[in-house]
């Protein structure tokens, strides 16, 4: 009688004058080194095998094939070659308690309604924004369009989703912009580096993870440019593929640009940077996160406001609301509809739809036709 194949498992391997070491042994004479004798990191690489090994390679009905192989698949082969590939993370990590047990077939708006529901903020105890569960719904649809694509699934069923909220407006009146800066300079360690980001998408009203990966006048495959000779704004990253959330190419306006040139002729390499010290010498290093930053400075910046006598609130501004506030300030002064949408690289219609209104020539036609005597 034949043996009883094991399957995958660890062995402890531990041969005289070697190293000892975890190992991946599985049938077929199939021997992986771990090379690591922590058994949690050995068993990490052990679940990543089976689950590679196990993961279906035809076209499947999506019946057979669970919601947590096919966002296995998207973050291993899609997530990993986005410029933020931890919101993916974040998504899945939200979903898989919910959807990890459930095969594709049983997507319907049943099912997405219920998860909507079942969606409690751990912290706070408080429901989820519908916000949030839209973008977490929209990387499982995502997930089953890329294995639909790739042959992975023979259909893709709908994600159902909830109501879109209705779009935020908050934007900065120029008041409350200068306290956020005065609030930034004031927290003295991360005061230059946050500074440097609110100034940068005050001026070019870019995404968060585009400021941040922002270098002078250096082409890199990582994050986009200021060419502070020619005065130009590459948002996209070199040989990066433009995706719906376009990084626009923009002339720098002349204020700014000064600005820059002043940081490029002084050494920065990089917009929004902190300077290290490292081997006794002092190194600049890319800023990859402001979330704390960001959090104390608009606590901050109030309380500066009260001491002279003003009264401001800024509990419900994000980063984000830096893009707001530069579209909105451009239109406030003139700038048309067309040339917001290329500069900002937003569409023209969502300029038209969320900001138009801020424009002094929105509805012009009409209401000189109104106003016209007959």
């Amino acid at each position: 009688m034949s043996r009883r194949a094991k399957g995958p498992r660890l062995h402890w391997r531990d041969k005289p004058g070697q190293e000892p070491y975890w190992e991946i042994r599985d049938t077929g004479d199939v021997r992986l080194s771990t090379g690591t004798v922590c058994r949690e990191t050995a068993e990490i690489q052990l679940a990543d095998y089976i689950s590679r090994k196990t993961r279906p390679s035809g076209p499947a009905h999506p019946s057979e094939i669970g919601c947590s192989w096919v966002l296995s698949i998207y973050a291993d082969e899609h997530a990993v070659t986005l410029a933020a590939p931890e919101r993916i993370a974040y998504a899945i990590e939200a979903l898989v308690p919910f959807w990890g047990e459930l095969s594709v077939g049983t997507v319907k708006g049943e099912t997405c309604r219920r998860y909507a529901k079942s969606r409690i903020n751990a912290r706070t105890g408080e429901p989820v924004s519908a916000g949030t569960i839209r973008r977490e719904l929209n990387t499982l649809q995502a997930a089953i369009n890329h294995c639909h694509r790739e042959g992975y699934l023979l259909e893709a069923p709908r994600v159902v989703m909830p109501p879109r909220p209705a779009s935020r407006e908050r934007w900065l009146t120029r008041r409350e912009a200068a306290w956020l800066l005065r609030a930034a300079r004031a927290l003295h360690r991360d005061g230059r580096h946050l500074q440097d980001f609110i100034m940068h998408g005050l001026y070019t009203g870019s995404r968060k993870e585009t400021i941040l990966s922002m270098h002078i006048d250096r082409a890199n495959m990582i994050g986009g440019r200021v060419d502070t000779i020619n005065g130009v704004l590459y948002r996209k990253p070199s040989g990066k593929t433009e995706t719906k959330k376009r990084q626009a190419t923009a002339r720098l306006p002349d204020r700014y640009l000064a600005h820059l040139r002043r940081q490029a002729k002084n050494g920065r390499r990089y917009v929004v940077e902190r300077q290290i010290e490292r081997n006794g010498k002092t190194q600049s290093e890319m800023v990859r996160d402001i979330r704390k930053a960001w959090s104390r400075a608009i606590a901050l910046a109030p309380e500066l406001a009260r001491a002279h006598g003003i009264v401001i609130d800024l509990s419900d501004v994000t980063p984000h609301t830096l893009k707001h506030t530069a579209i909105t300030w451009a239109l406030q002064k003139g700038a048309s509809i067309w040339d917001a949408a290329g500069y900002f690289g937003t569409s023209p219609q969502t300029i038209e739809k969320t900001y138009g209104h801020h424009s002094p020539n929105h509805q012009a036609s009409a209401r000189a036709a109104i106003n016209r005597r007959a």
